[in-house]
């Protein structure tokens, strides 16, 4: 009995250092190695500004996602929250599709960042062989199990962490050291205004995304209700400050119309700011970064799936655990080839700007969902913020949704298309069943 019990329920591994890590590194990685780029392509030398909005946007949901998380310490996250503040089975199905499709789209976002960094200094390697070799990689770490993914995930976020810290040491001494030059003027560069500014909120959101992960692995946290909130609040401020500073100092190194044309943009930040650095340093530092949140969200969508199923919003085939390993490897026959197809078919910039779109649709869901369980039951130990800060996060993602590019809220809409037809294809079978049944 004692083996059946260990694969039924998920190991406790995480302490409040390690949940942090874990939160830092979903965070960090592919948005800010990946896309200041793109980011400075739209609003310029205020890409900083951009991130400070960005920021205050996800510090307002991340209290929310806080106080859901020390409420409910379950595998699901967004899906269970939605859950339980409306008890609609199909509401609940749409959201959690929704949001295992933003941790595809994600991980197909990061692949291709990943084989940019790669393809910098093995230009002859084609795309495609890249992204297979990282999915491979990933679905062994993942099915080895969460302490071989945490430790992976300490390994690439020192790292990650560590190639941020050259890029401020470098292009601080390249501003500050007495030798710079500052950046060359550029005569049509166009003046930007509080517009370009949040549009380039909108995208540097992308950057954001992570926090919202740790509560989709609480069943793997010792004391969920205390380490949780606390995790999240302080792996969001940590990233954010560090977005803020690299992504200012980038713009005084190179102009934006350069580092928006850069497919590894932070890596041609350090070669003009310290030429001695050896390019395939820093290339294999930014490659682990971004294999890094693609592990991560690997992680979050195999136990959001297995969340899901385990509440009987999916088939129940999808929560057994491999009994092992005690991870839910039946989840990888979904995520692997769907995140390929995503991978090879789309920009970064498309794929960045749709998951933000998408995480901002459920981040409202998540506020919604907080102001009705606040309502139902006031009172409830552990964190808790006050209801004007689900009210004021609602707004607010709301008015990133508004200024994301038509493209990205197109793409955004698709996937929702597909999730109610999997839901009416799903009712329509287990009618189908039960009537065969009663015959």
């Amino acid at each position: 009995m004692e083996p059946n019990a260990e694969a039924d329920s998920l190991k406790r591994v995480f302490g409040l250092p390690t949940l942090v890590i874990y939160g830092v590194g979903d965070i960090l990685g592919a948005g800010i190695y990946a896309v200041v780029g793109r980011i400075a392509g739209l609003s310029g030398h205020l890409v900083w500004a951009s991130f400070i909005v960005a920021m205050v946007v996800a510090g307002f949901t991340a209290l929310s996602y806080a106080e859901m998380g020390s409420r409910f310490p379950k595998s699901g996250g967004v899906a269970y929250f939605v859950h339980r503040a409306f008890r609609t089975d199909w509401l609940s199905t749409i959201v959690g599709w929704l949001m295992f499709c933003t941790c595809v789209i994600s991980m197909a976002t990061i692949s291709r960042a990943f084989a940019g960094y790669v393809i910098a200094v093995a230009p002859g390697l084609p795309d495609w062989l890249i992204v297979l070799a990282l999915f491979a990689g990933l679905t062994f770490v993942n099915f080895r199990g969460m302490k071989e993914s945490s430790a992976l995930n300490v390994f690439c976020t020192t790292l990650e962490v560590s190639g941020l810290i050259i890029v401020i040491l470098v292009t601080s001494l390249f501003l500050f050291g007495g030798n710079a030059t500052t950046v060359p003027a550029t005569p049509t560069q166009p003046e930007i205004g509080w517009v370009a500014v949040i549009q380039g909120a909108a995208l540097a959101f992308y950057a954001f995304i992570g926090f919202e992960d740790i509560v989709n692995v609480a069943e793997e946290v010792r004391d969920p209700e205390r380490n949780v909130p606390r995790a999240i609040i302080f792996a969001l401020s940590i990233a954010g400050v560090i977005y803020i500073l690299v992504s200012w100092l980038s713009v005084q190194v190179l102009d934006p119309a350069t580092l928006a044309a850069s497919k590894a943009p932070l890596l041609d930040v350090v070669r003009r700011a310290q030429p001695a650095i050896p390019p395939i340093t820093f290339t294999i530092i930014a490659a682990f970064a971004v294999l890094n949140t693609a592990l991560l969200n690997f992680v979050t969508a195999s136990r959001l799936i297995y969340g899901m199923s385990r509440e009987g919003l999916l088939p129940a085939w999808f929560s057994q655990l491999h009994p092992e390993r005690s991870t839910p490897y039946r989840t990888f026959f979904v995520i692997v080839p769907l995140a390929i197809a995503l991978a090879v078919s789309g920009t970064i910039q498309l794929l960045a700007g749709a998951t933000a779109t998408l995480i901002l649709v459920m981040f409202c869901l998540v506020n919604l969902s907080l102001l009705v369980i606040k309502r139902q039951a006031p009172q409830a130990p552990g964190f808790q913020v006050p209801s004007i800060v689900p009210v004021l996060a609602l707004l607010l993602n709301l008015g990133l949704v508004a200024f994301a590019s038509n493209e990205s809220r197109l793409l955004g809409f698709a996937f929702l298309v597909v999730g109610v037809l999997l839901i009416v294809l799903r009712n329509l079978f287990m009618k189908g069943t039960l009537t065969n049944s009663e015959e």
